[in-house]
């Protein structure tokens, strides 16, 4: 289990993937999120890049957090994991709350970043857009990540989905430090700032992050590109691997070079 230890203590786990020339692709995942979660997509980036995946801390195999943590620690964390792999340069493609860890690394190093894909996320708290909000059976809140057929239309995939990220590690507090840090994040008026090749991606049905996020985002990111799965929900990577992956691979070859 390659583990890589911070300053404070704290053991990050991570998996490399590919070949060790190709240009290296850092996967930061959700709130709660974990390796697994990328589970479908790893080996289809794998055939063309090095992808780089770990779990924040607080998430999947790496530890809890000591204390409270702000978006920059989960910056922090990241920018030393590249160093620690020799990495000067990384296509950073996050999710969720992994998205808004990619937009603080993105505005605060850039140097450090090929390109970014930020997946169904928003430029924080205060300028999200609210959706209808999901409407989901009591006890079953993982629908909301789903889009609202999907669960009834492919149950072997959702229960594959709630086996596997049952069988992870619980972290009572890592959630908790990753929405505290997201409450204090805001990129909204420095996103103009960006120079850095971006495509935002989202699924038109999510019901976690309303959509209308994605088009802030690319309206507000110079020269985004903006790519909209038509009827997915908020595992669009899951749901709709196959397109997802397309998607960030041909940005990743049109941009590779920047």
């Amino acid at each position: 289990m390659p583990v890589f230890t911070r300053p404070d203590g704290v053991r990050l786990f991570h998996e490399l993937h590919g070949h060790i020339d190709a240009q290296p692709l850092i996967l930061l995942e959700g709130m709660g999120g974990d390796i697994p979660g990328w589970r479908r997509n790893i080996p289809v980036l794998a055939r063309e890049l090095r992808v780089v995946a770990y779990d924040f801390r607080g998430n999947g195999n790496s530890d809890e957090p000591p204390g409270p943590a702000r978006m920059a620690t989960f910056v922090d964390d990241t920018l030393a994991l590249l160093d620690a792999l020799d990495i000067d340069r990384a296509h950073v493609y996050g999710q969720s709350f992994g998205g808004m860890v990619a937009q603080e690394l993105a505005l605060t190093s850039p140097e450090r970043v090929r390109t970014m894909i930020l997946g169904c996320t928003h430029a924080g708290s205060r300028h999200a857009v609210r959706g209808k909000g999901s409407k989901v059976p009591k006890g079953e809140p993982w629908r909301a990540m789903y889009s609202p057929s999907f669960p009834e239309r492919h149950p072997e995939h959702v229960a594959e989905d709630l086996r596997i990220a049952g069988a992870q590690p619980k972290h009572p507090d890592g959630g908790r430090r990753q929405w505290e840090a997201m409450q204090e994040f805001d990129s909204f008026d420095r996103l103009p700032s960006l120079r850095v090749p971006t495509l935002v991606l989202h699924g038109t049905e999510d019901q976690a992050i309303a959509v209308q996020n994605a088009r802030l985002l690319a309206a507000r990111i110079p020269d985004a590109e903006l790519v909209l799965l038509e009827g997915a929900g908020h595992l669009y990577h899951s749901e709709r691997a196959a397109e997802a992956d397309a998607a960030v691979l041909d940005f990743v070859k049109r941009h590779g070079d920047a």
